[in-house]
């Protein structure tokens, strides 16, 4: 277990919690980075664990990275710097786990980044996201050129990283950056639920996962390829023969099933 990032089990059946803990804001210096990619290293392997809420606890998610750690940074530090923030964010962007951030307070520059390299943002009514390295002088460099553009369009995401404007909640789901608002005192406990419906879910989750990651940036013909093997992956499990029994005899939607 890391001094900043830990890994708590017991929020529900089969969710683990990842939490920042680093005061008063959470900045994402190096020692975070690395703690971020051990943890993902470690869940990857966690077959207990089905679903992770990202949580930064409920004042703040992320405020950026520590901005200590840029003075006097020359290029080949900064293309290092860039290298260990995207490998860990794509560590937790590719885990088998389904992943959903809890954002409470800010999610800026480094914090909204890993907010973006999960599946869900589940934002808080004073939630605040936002990409402001331009005002730095510098440019997103943990995925958010890339993420952002994905999410909320080519033209939004210039808008705001060019300006560096931060998002308030309810104009982050607007613009698909976040899923949901609710109240700040809720929306953790409303990611666990979420993490737990999922958990509960099918093994087929896993595989369609994998094969919406593998497939993003292929070519349509290529994607479908790999579609056709997470289909196939499908067969191979008891969930499968569970589910297509169950709806034979009992109809839809009633299926129990064991995550295998």
């Amino acid at each position: 277990m890391g001094e900043f990032v830990r890994i708590e089990a017991g929020a529900a059946e089969g969710v683990a919690t990842l939490r920042l803990d680093r005061p008063k804001v959470n900045a994402l210096n190096a020692q975070v980075v690395a703690e971020l990619h051990q943890a993902a290293d470690e869940l990857a392997g966690r077959t207990d664990i089905r679903a992770v809420v990202i949580w930064g606890g409920p004042k703040v998610f992320a405020a950026g990275a520590d901005i200590n750690e840029f003075s006097g940074m020359d290029v080949d530090q900064g293309r290092d710097l860039g290298q260990r923030i995207n490998a860990a964010f794509r560590a937790l962007e590719s885990l088998p786990q389904i992943t959903i951030c809890a954002i409470n307070g800010y999610a800026l520059g480094g914090g909204c980044e890993l907010a973006m390299a999960a599946e869900f943002r589940l934002v808080g009514e004073s939630a605040v996201l936002g990409q402001p390295e331009i005002l730095l002088g510098l440019i997103p460099g943990g995925g958010g050129t890339q993420r952002l553009s994905r999410l909320v369009g080519i033209t939004k995401a210039k808008e705001l990283i060019y300006s560096g404007r931060n998002v308030k909640a309810d104009e982050a789901v607007a613009i698909g950056l976040a899923s949901a608002v609710y109240p700040d005192d809720e929306v953790y406990d409303e990611a666990v639920k979420l993490a737990a419906r999922y958990a509960s879910g099918p093994a087929a989750i896993t595989l369609a996962k994998q094969a919406i990651l593998d497939g993003y940036f292929l070519s349509l013909d290529e994607a479908l390829e790999v579609e056709v093997d997470a289909f196939a992956a499908c067969f191979n499990t008891e969930d499968a023969r569970i589910g297509v029994a169950s709806f034979l005899e009992n109809g839809p939607g009633k299926a129990e099933f064991t995550g295998s």
